[in-house]
């Protein structure tokens, strides 16, 4: 029997204008992003609906931006009952996953994406570095890439997307060094926009105010599998999900790998819950057997019933 995974977004997906659309027709939306904007202090929904951009697309706003939508499109799937088996996040959208089955309540969910957003970008501040999508390579090519380039400086896989798309992280030398190796040997490399070296040692300094806003979060276990970005393996116990959180932030995210156990387990609908439609792109990319819709609007949630 095909089974449905939910996929949740991480950075990136954002933009301005983001989860307007549902709050504006679904009430109990409006509501959690209410929630969020009292939780909070401020007015996170002014800043998704008007933006501005910069302020939007900086770390310790970015995160809680997204997992507040996801949450308020999560809402409108539970209320048209939209059944699915498993679920997963790209990086800190991981959290949106978590919260999604049953691991933690959206206000603690929402505390602890806020403080994780600050301390990356702490952690981007003191540590400068960057990160950069290099194509048609496989795991092993990118490796030794990176071996090569570290004399310059620090640069470690932290993505592997699809195939042929994985991302590095590191120093800002150390990338830079590996794009030029690229460019030299006729490699597809492109930097991205970032603020740190996301997923590589340069955020050691977060991890020990993670591990204590993780250790403060009551977790319970999960009502169906998660795929975990550091292992690609399902893990439902909350004290493992808690350990895993903690290591995610210096750890690759493995999403092919983890697509592909998902695939292998049986799945073969995933639905894309929040922003964007970077994970349908990558799952194009995976496996032709496994079919993504992205749904950020009510209207989007309620079609799914008749697909």
């Amino acid at each position: 029997m095909s089974k449905t995974i939910l996929l949740f977004p991480g950075q990136g997906a954002q933009f301005v204008g983001m989860g307007k659309a549902i709050a504006e027709t679904y009430a109990p939306a409006k509501e959690i992003l209410e929630k969020a904007d009292h939780i909070l202090g401020f007015s996170l929904s002014s800043l998704m609906f008007e933006g501005p951009e910069d302020s939007l697309k900086s770390t310790d706003n970015t995160q809680p931006a997204l997992f507040t939508h996801s949450m308020m499109v999560m809402a409108a799937l539970r209320e048209e009952g939209i059944p699915f088996d498993m679920v997963a996040g790209h990086s800190l959208g991981e959290y949106s996953a978590i919260c999604a089955a049953g691991g933690f309540s959206f206000e603690e969910g929402l505390k602890l994406v806020r403080t994780r957003g600050e301390l990356m970008a702490s952690a981007g501040s003191r540590n400068p570095g960057s990160m950069a999508a290099v194509m048609g390579q496989d795991e092993s090519q990118i490796e030794a890439l990176c071996a090569e380039a570290s004399a310059a400086g620090v640069v470690v896989p932290a993505n592997f997307n699809c195939p042929g798309q994985i991302v590095v992280s590191g120093s800002v030398a150390g990338v830079a060094r590996l794009v030029e190796i690229c460019a030299e040997r006729g490699i597809k490399a492109v930097p991205l926009a970032v603020s740190g070296a996301f997923h590589s040692e340069l955020m050691e300094f977060a991890k020990p105010g993670l591990a204590e806003a993780v250790a403060k979060t009551a977790f319970k276990d999960l009502s169906v599998p998660l795929i975990a970005n550091v292992t690609a393996k399902p893990v439902t116990s909350g004290k493992e999900i808690a350990e895993l959180l903690v290591k995610q932030l210096v750890s690759p995210v493995r999403w092919n790998q983890a697509m592909d156990f998902a695939i292998a387990e049986g799945v073969t609908q995933g639905i894309e819950v929040g922003p964007g439609k970077v994970l349908m792109g990558l799952a194009r990319k995976i496996s032709r057997d496994l079919k993504v819709t992205s749904v950020d609007t009510l209207e989007a949630v309620k079609a799914l019933k008749g697909a």
